[in-house]
């Protein structure tokens, strides 16, 4: 990483062998269009155990815990596993991106609470045929994201996504054709709650597994979040879509509004 060319003409390729690989990774503004491609999502492994209470710097200690960090624009990674190991201590974020047109595609993200922060100010994100896994929170941010043919899997009762979409933001997470799975001990899972009052989450075409609450959604002891979060779903099936169970103040989309939740529309990169 600190070979790499600030600021390139073209894009720089880092290929990254099989094995274990114990440190903290940060890729700065100045790194910008760089791609990490593992020899295998399994064996491609980037690890470290950073956590809120370890990292001990106040109430932002969150931000500091993240096993890789990545803040310049034009990013992918391919075939890698991205895990905070710290296990079930808290915040403890695996990936946190905050550039723009990131691209994530066949890899693992792994964590417990907080694995995946997306945010960065018009930070646009996508993310495809990844498996994410966490406890409370573990899709969290403000970054438009769009999630696709992803497994998202529970480790125990709790809440998948926390956003904190900007006022005014068209779009904020977005999971199509997604499966949601669990650990057989997480029986009792919401789709998500707003960090921000203004959050907006909306799952299209995913499969739902029985952990998933009928309400579906929470709103964080924020009433006020009712009026202005924007929680939708449209065609989804599986033991855990019942949406007349769902919270009064979700929404289920029509088949036109619904068209406008595309990959080209959501991000436009």
């Amino acid at each position: 990483m600190n070979a790499s060319k600030a600021f390139p003409n073209e894009r720089v390729t880092i290929h990254i062998k099989n094995g274990t690989y114990y440190e903290k990774i940060r890729i700065p503004e100045f790194n910008d269009h760089l791609s990490l491609i593992g020899e295998s999502k399994e064996k491609t492994i980037i690890t470290y155990d950073d956590y809120f209470g370890k990292m001990n710097l106040g109430r932002n200690s969150t931000f500091y815990t993240y096993t890789m960090l990545v803040e310049g624009n034009d990013f992918s990674a391919t075939n890698l596993t991205i895990q905070n190991a710290s296990g079930d201590v808290g915040q403890a974020v695996a990936l946190s991106i905050m550039g723009d047109r990131a691209y994530v595609f066949n890899c693992n993200i792994l964590g417990n609470q907080d694995t995946l922060y997306a945010s960065g100010n018009n930070s646009r994100q996508h993310f495809k045929d990844c498996y994410i896994e966490g406890t409370t929170d573990f899709i969290f941010g403000k970054a438009t994201v769009f999630f696709e043919n992803c497994q998202i899997h529970c480790l125990k009762n709790s809440y998948i996504t926390a956003a904190s979409t900007p006022e005014g933001t068209e779009f904020g997470f977005v999971f199509k054709n997604c499966n949601l799975t669990a650990d057989k001990n997480a029986t009792k899972v919401y789709l998500g709650r707003p960090w921000r009052i203004y959050a907006k989450t909306v799952f299209i075409d995913c499969k739902m597994g029985s952990h998933i609450l009928p309400q579906g959604w929470e709103n964080w002891s924020k009433p006020e979040a009712e009026k202005t979060a924007f929680y939708a779903e449209y065609n989804c099936n599986g033991e855990g879509y019942k949406p007349k169970g769902r919270v009064a103040w979700s929404h289920q989309l029509s088949k036109k509004e619904a068209k406008k939740y595309t990959v080209e529309k959501v991000l436009g990169f």
